[in-house]
């Protein structure tokens, strides 16, 4: 904690490096903490994606939010209305984009092209959330080609840091609690 505390009053002096000291350590936190978590109960990755986006928003990042089926579903729109480039150089701008939900809709194949466009405008550039349920194996079933999903996995895995979310779901428990009370 005196680390943090050492390194936060270098940031308020305008050390421009001690920031990259403080992201480890923030990391490492954010894994004890989800790990410790997820021992107990699953939390929602969109609640989690969610508290993280939040809080980069209330350091003064550009941040954007969408399920990914959203996302797709609006770069296939502004291809259609020859809007796609402006809405693509929008996206640039975000320090932190949140993707939720990948998996739960299969892509088209033009759907597919666009999400790997926006990935890779977006590699080293701006940092990805994405939530899913599916292994990486089953995303060739979502994104339609084995190659192109191995192009955006590449690209999202390059320089990671994966928290895997096992266990039973907050939603099913939260039910199965609801059920229990109105038969008891």
């Amino acid at each position: 904690m005196h680390e943090v505390t050492r390194i936060l009053s270098a940031i308020e002096q305008g050390d421009p490096q001690a920031a990259e000291r403080l992201l480890p350590l923030v990391y490492d936190e954010l894994r004890r903490l989800a790990a410790e978590k997820m021992a107990h109960e699953k939390p929602g990755q969109t609640h989690l994606a969610t508290a993280l986006a939040f809080a980069a928003c209330a350091q003064g990042r550009r941040v954007r939010f969408w399920t990914v089926t959203g996302l797709v579903t609006h770069l296939v729109e502004s291809r259609e209305e020859r809007q796609l480039e402006r809405v693509l150089k929008h996206l640039q701008r975000h320090e932190l984009m949140v993707l939720d939900e990948l998996g739960y809709v299969p892509f088209s194949k033009a759907g597919a092209e666009l999400l790997f466009e926006v990935v890779s405008r977006a590699y080293e550039r701006t940092s990805p959330i994405v939530t899913t349920n599916l292994p990486f194996e089953a995303w060739p079933e979502v994104c339609g080609s084995e190659r192109l999903t191995g192009a955006i996995l590449d690209r999202l895995t390059h320089r990671v840091h994966i928290l895997e979310a096992n266990g039973e779901s907050y939603r099913l428990r939260d039910s199965r609690r609801r059920l229990k009370g109105r038969k008891g």
